[in-house]
């Protein structure tokens, strides 16, 4: 190993709390006091009017109440700065609660098929009347949520996503009443298990994803949208590098990149100055911001390790 070895640390991955912070704070505790009220209302009204339809929207509607208590637990845990026992800070937390989120979410929308497609067999009663009344409080509920959040969406990620998850349940409230609407006039109970089902189909994908995208960050991969080669191509090309290996990229949550990456320096140049270009290259070009970059004029393995 030569002597040149040295570490670069380009600018750490901790947020600035800007102003917005407590009024993003403050509109997703409004969403979520509105939002979760309503759950034990419409999970009461379900039972009450026997609609299985209305189970499946409360199912969305959980899922509406834990992206927004995710949110704003990540608002207000994130800002907590990092310790002796968690060096990267406290934002992986907004991970983890998700992944738990789309786990438990698979298993409620496991039941609702299964419930909906029992009752083709074994049809129930549904009080059209109750039912209709529970959903339409919950399209004004979703409506006064959408119009608390519409301020910080388009300077917040975690406000946007609470947006559109308050958006998407909207559309199902939407369902809900026009399937109350539709037995009320026909008299055919078997609609509210087609729109619980369609409900359940619905939310499946989207909890997938969830649970794909969580998994991927918490196994440390490669944020969505980068690719490693271009990256090492890139790194490859600025004058005065000689080689790439153990290059690692990865996310805390989601939104943030974070890549350390051993540097071959030519014969001739300096390393601080190539080391400078490197981290420069990746914060203009990838918005990778934090950045550890050893500096090496010797190979510390063997020849496979340059391809890492």
């Amino acid at each position: 190993m030569g002597a040149g070895h040295n570490h670069a640390d380009q600018g750490h991955g901790s947020v600035g709390h800007s102003h917005t912070d407590g009024a993003n704070t403050r509109s997703l505790a409004i969403a979520l006091s509105l939002t979760g009220s309503f759950l034990v209302a419409e999970l009461v009204g379900a039972y009450w009017f026997n609609s299985l339809a209305l189970l499946s929207d409360a199912a969305h509607m959980f899922t509406d109440a834990a992206a927004l208590a995710i949110a704003l637990v990540a608002v207000r845990i994130g800002q907590r700065s990092a310790d002796a026992q968690r060096t990267y800070g406290y934002r992986r937390f907004e991970i983890l609660a998700a992944a738990f989120n789309a786990v438990l979410l698979f298993v409620v929308a496991g039941y609702v098929l299964y419930e909906g497609i029992s009752r083709f067999f074994d049809p129930q009663p549904v009080e059209s009347i109750g039912m209709l009344a529970v959903a339409s409080l919950g399209l004004v509920v979703n409506l006064i949520a959408m119009r608390v959040l519409a301020g910080g969406k388009e300077t917040s990620l975690n406000m946007k996503g609470a947006y559109l998850e308050v958006w998407a349940d909207m559309l199902g409230s939407l369902g809900v009443i026009g399937a109350a609407i539709a037995i009320w006039l026909t008299g055919k109970t078997w609609i509210d298990p087609i729109v619980a089902i369609a409900i359940g189909l619905w939310v499946l994908p989207r909890t997938w994803t969830l649970l794909r995208d969580t998994t991927h960050i918490l196994l440390q991969g490669v944020p969505r949208g980068m690719d490693l080669d271009a990256i090492r191509a890139a790194i490859g090309a600025v004058p005065g590098v000689a080689g790439v290996h153990d290059l690692h990229v990865w996310s805390i949550a989601g939104d943030d990149a974070s890549l350390t990456a051993h540097i071959a320096i030519a014969s001739g140049h300096d390393q601080t100055a190539v080391r400078t270009a490197v981290a420069e290259l990746l914060e203009a070009q990838f918005k990778i911001h934090h950045s550890t970059l050893q500096t090496e004029t010797e190979p510390c393995g063997d020849e496979e390790a340059l391809h890492a």
